[in-house]
């Protein structure tokens, strides 16, 4: 191998991809569909694939609506609360950049605010047991209600001109990743940093006119590693493609 030019095997830019059945389940505002969430260092992505719906979005700038119809391409940054609508049948293809930290717990719920005084409430708060698919569902719901209701504190203060509860659940979430940060950046380092990294080295060859690094061209191919998890905003097929192991309960991107 061409010390450092072509070790990275994982997707392009070392991102995460995984297809997302949105939840249809009706909540408090009588719109169905997903758990509002933020992630810390992480942007995501969305492509259409099927049905109707729409994604509402937070940030300290004010709050949006996202119309989302198939061939939609829609992302943004880390820190923007997104929460997926489903109109009917929203089937989406999610992007998430930095493969690794999604998976790892990269994303906080916008629980109300005594969910998140610390790690071990918060955790409790958002687990998917081990056990039958109606608990699992029940308690991917119950916490999704929860998110809802604390996600509509925040949405209504900002749209009131009052940014301190979103300021909060900001510091909040930070204060609750922050023991993880640790593995997220070991986790980076291998994925998102490695593959900028021998992107420059294949560079430097190519400057000085050696294309060595062309001969250890692979193919990789994948099905998805499970089907039907319980994510965040709906059902997700999601596909290993670093070998990164998953946290349970969590999952990547929505």
């Amino acid at each position: 191998m061409v010390s450092g030019a072509a070790g990275f095997a994982g997707l392009p830019g070392a991102v995460a991809v995984s297809h997302l059945n949105v939840y249809d389940w009706e909540a408090a505002d009588g719109r169905s569909g997903g758990t509002p969430h933020l992630h810390l260092t992480c942007s995501e992505g969305y492509v259409v694939t099927a049905g109707s719906g729409a994604v509402q979005t937070l940030t300290a700038t004010g709050s949006d609506t996202t119309p989302l119809e198939p061939g939609a391409l829609v992302w943004f940054t880390p820190g923007t609360i997104h929460r997926l609508i489903n109109d009917g049948g929203l089937r989406i293809v999610v992007l998430m950049q930095n493969n690794g930290l999604p998976e790892a717990g990269d994303a906080v719920l916008t629980l109300p605010p005594e969910y998140l005084t610390d790690p071990a409430t918060y955790a409790e708060a958002v687990r998917i047991p081990e056990g039958s698919e109606a608990e699992q569902a029940t308690a991917a719901r119950r916490r999704r209600d929860l998110a809802v209701e604390g996600y509509t504190v925040l949405r209504t203060a900002g749209e009131a001109g009052d940014r301190r509860p979103l300021l909060d659940f900001h510091r909040a979430a930070a204060a609750l990743v922050r023991p993880k940060v640790g593995d997220w950046r070991a986790r980076w380092k291998k994925g998102a940093a490695e593959a900028a990294r021998q992107t420059g080295a294949q560079l430097d060859l190519l400057a000085d006119g050696d294309g060595r690094h062309l001969t250890e061209a692979r193919v990789h191919a994948r099905l998805p590693a499970a089907y039907g998890r319980f994510g965040m905003c709906g059902r997700l097929d999601t596909y290993d493609v670093m070998g990164a192991p998953t946290a349970p309960g969590e999952a990547s991107g929505s």
